[in-house]
């Protein structure tokens, strides 16, 4: 039988056929041409890939919210890296270079143990003084760390010294093993502000200075860390255009006075400073009769019970919390500690870890 004839007495069985045929071509033509349905955007207030950051603040800067993966860590945790720098707390070695393992000794030192175990230990902040190494050897290449003023008639320098060079070179080392850290500098500074910059420099640390506007908020430590910008440096001069990396300290931050003789003397009263600025030190050691650092009382000042009520007490009273706490003889008590239950209370009346 031919196919007209079957055409011809099953017409629309043929007519079905073609349709049928004509609608499964179609739609493999059309399927590369229509489009998916869109997806409604994400809320940017919530957490699509449980990573501890909002949707917003990933997709702000320039991560995937759908990726749990590529979130990155900020001084150990995700939720950090939303907390802006004025919003944390570190623990802070008040001249941290003067070390007996460093070959300074007591009057002269502050600490026992040098900069490797104080970076090991959680301390991420650092008071140190420049000086050249003596009034003839006064180059950009001669700056060192050593503690004093240059008022008197002996060098500061004289007793003992520290290289500047190799242990700022060692800090950039632990901050290159570790980009996620944030590191703050507090220099009481006796050279020019182009040796501070030759030295900076010269051991690849001013590629990771931030710099703030003081008009502007301080950014979070996220953004720090996404932008390899980790190292913030305070300096006791006046603020140099030419290096605005230099903050001075007293317009972009205050402290606590320093060096009391006794315990009940020790205050959150502004010693130096701008009150109003949200960076501030809370200084924590006592001084001895002759004015020296007195490690027979660290022991107890630095005790981790004590040292976190008077974190919190000051915390109360000035409506912020401490963004450094600052000690001689750190490796007696628990600063560490103490920042650390201080950086998981929201406000200072939360309870702290013990």
């Amino acid at each position: 039988m031919t196919s007209a004839k079957i055409e011809a007495k099953h017409p629309e069985q043929e007519i079905m056929r073609r349709v049928f045929c004509f609608l499964v071509i179609a739609s493999i033509l059309l399927a590369g041409c229509t489009e998916p349905p869109k997806k409604p955007p994400l809320n940017p207030l919530e957490d699509e890939d449980n990573d501890g950051l909002s949707n917003g603040w990933e997709e702000e800067h320039g991560l995937d919210p759908l990726n749990g993966s590529d979130a990155p860590e900020c001084m150990g945790l995700v939720e950090y890296c939303l907390r802006t720098y004025d919003n944390f707390t570190f623990a802070e070695t008040h001249n941290s270079f003067a070390t007996t393992e460093d070959a300074v000794y007591y009057p002269a030192s502050n600490h026992e143990t040098g900069l490797s175990a104080q970076w090991n230990g959680g301390v991420r902040a650092f008071m140190l003084d420049t000086h050249h190494s003596s009034d003839t050897e006064n180059d950009p290449e001669d700056v060192v760390f050593c503690h004093g003023d240059n008022d008197g008639i002996i060098h500061p320098c004289t007793y003992s010294e520290v290289d500047a060079f190799a242990w700022l070179t060692q800090l950039r080392s632990f901050m290159d093993d570790d980009p996620t850290q944030i590191v703050t500098i507090l220099l009481e500074n006796y050279v020019p502000s182009s040796h501070l910059d030759f030295l900076f420099n010269e051991t690849g640390l001013l590629e990771k200075t931030y710099v703030h506007q003081i008009s502007e908020p301080w950014p979070t430590l996220g953004e720090m860390v996404l932008s390899n910008k980790t190292l913030v440096v305070f300096w006791d001069d006046s603020e140099e255009p030419e290096y605005p990396w230099l903050h001075h300290a007293w317009t972009h931050s205050w402290d606590t006075p320093y060096g009391e003789s006794n315990e009940d003397e020790m205050s959150c009263d502004v010693g130096r400073g701008d009150i109003n600025q949200p960076v501030w030190h809370l200084n924590n050691w006592l001084s001895n009769a002759l004015g020296l650092s007195d490690p027979q009382r660290s022991e107890d000042v630095n005790d981790y019970d004590k040292l976190l009520q008077r974190t919190i007490d000051c915390w109360e009273e000035v409506g912020n919390r401490p963004t450094f706490v600052a000690v001689d003889w750190w490796e007696d008590g628990d600063v560490v500690g103490v920042v650390e239950a201080i950086n998981q209370m929201e406000n200072w009346n939360s309870n702290a870890s013990s």
